[in-house]
């Protein structure tokens, strides 16, 4: 990786997430953005450290990911936070270190999981070397992400623990589904609160202890991150349906087109139960967009198979993919996502008012205007 592009990556995270606008004018402010910009480059340069193995083939799979990209959310946080005690500490640093890490080891899983093909606009890890290779290369940062944790003390491997049971629990509960006698929608957005809520969370809690700050801001601090965790991830449901592959760096629809579950889809089967209309979307969508269960997919050279089910055109798919964009069920989804962030930003009532706050407070709006 070139240094030079490293930093110059990192440099500009904390402007593309709002944080050096007009409206953060005063000295403060702008002292607050340098310190955030300063400790991204600390952690990038660190990241790049991190991932190196003494194995060839573990030092280029691990690297994979981390050389394609990606705005460093969670090290963000954990910086942003960490101002409101004594700022980016070396504590901070690693712990933001340790977040992004266990980030990037549960996306080439998740990737295996839901056989994508894609990921930050590059060919996934395992369409490249494979299910073992990747699911074992997320093994490996999971483990040098526990090494950094154990620098910082019993406190960092609890919380590290915790927050890697809710990842596993939250990829489980998604690959069963819910009981028959649970709401779909209720599961759906528990999987989000475990899956993405748990580690931003986490990101956020990390520069509040290991910067220092008062520990009466943590719970508040815990609570904005699980909830901006649960409408990050209603947003990117939305951002799935996008008109404009060049910006999400996948097929609009790609996680409809895998049958990955998505809130959309839950809101459209929702509605269908009274509205003739989302009932026909949802059947096409099901005909022609979902693929067969397992079970119902049958012999695939078998006549009476390719009859009762034909591969529908990609216009077809596309169509229906724009029509799913359009229909109120992904409009609730986007209003769904909006009143997780809102409530994100009143747990922040307890954090004094400042530049951290602010930012804070930005950070969320930059969340929900993704979609638009």
């Amino acid at each position: 990786m070139n240094p030079s592009h490293t930093v110059r990556r990192a440099s500009s995270l904390a402007a593309n997430l709002g944080l050096s606008e007009r409206v953060f004018a005063s000295a403060a402010d702008r002292a607050m953005a340098r310190a955030i910009d300063d400790g991204l480059e600390r952690v990038e340069a660190g990241l790049v450290e991190q991932v190196r193995f003494a194995d060839a083939v573990a030092d280029v799979t691990s690297r994979y990911l981390l050389e394609a990209g990606g705005k460093r959310v969670r090290p963000m946080l954990t910086l942003l936070t960490a101002q409101l005690g004594d700022g980016s500490v070396d504590d901070v640093v690693t712990a933001a270190m340790a977040i992004e890490i266990t980030h990037l080891g549960s996306l080439y899983h998740d990737d295996v999981m839901d056989e994508s093909e894609r990921r930050r606009g590059v060919p996934s890890a395992q369409t490249v070397w494979g299910n073992s290779v990747a699911i074992l290369t997320g093994d490996l940062l999971f483990a040098r992400a526990s090494q950094l944790m154990a620098k910082l003390g019993e406190r960092a491997i609890r919380m590290q623990a915790d927050t890697f049971e809710r990842l596993v629990l939250g990829q489980l509960n998604e690959t069963v589904g819910p009981d028959p006698d649970e709401d779909p929608i209720e599961h759906y957005i528990q999987v989000l609160a475990d899956k993405t809520g748990s580690l931003i969370a986490a990101a956020a809690q990390s520069g509040i202890i290991f910067g220092n700050a008062d520990p009466a801001l943590e719970a508040p601090i815990i609570e904005f991150g699980e909830k901006i965790g649960v409408a990050f991830q209603l947003i990117d449901d939305v951002i799935d349906l996008s008109p404009q592959p060049e910006e999400t760096g996948k097929v609009p629809g790609t996680d409809l087109r895998a049958g990955v579950v998505t809130l959309p889809l839950l809101r459209l089967q929702d509605l269908a139960k009274t509205d003739a209309s989302s009932a026909d979307l949802l059947d096409r969508i099901r005909r022609d967009v979902l693929p067969a269960p397992a079970d119902e997919a049958g012999d695939p050279f078998d006549t009476n198979t390719l009859a009762a089910r034909i591969v529908p055109s990609r216009a077809t798919v596309d169509a229906l993919v724009d029509e799913l964009r359009e229909h109120e069920a992904t409009r609730a989804t986007l209003a769904e996502a909006h009143r997780w962030a809102r409530e994100a930003v009143e747990a922040l009532a307890p954090v004094p008012e400042g530049s951290v706050k602010k930012a804070l407070t930005r950070f969320a709006d930059t969340i929900v205007e993704r979609s638009s």
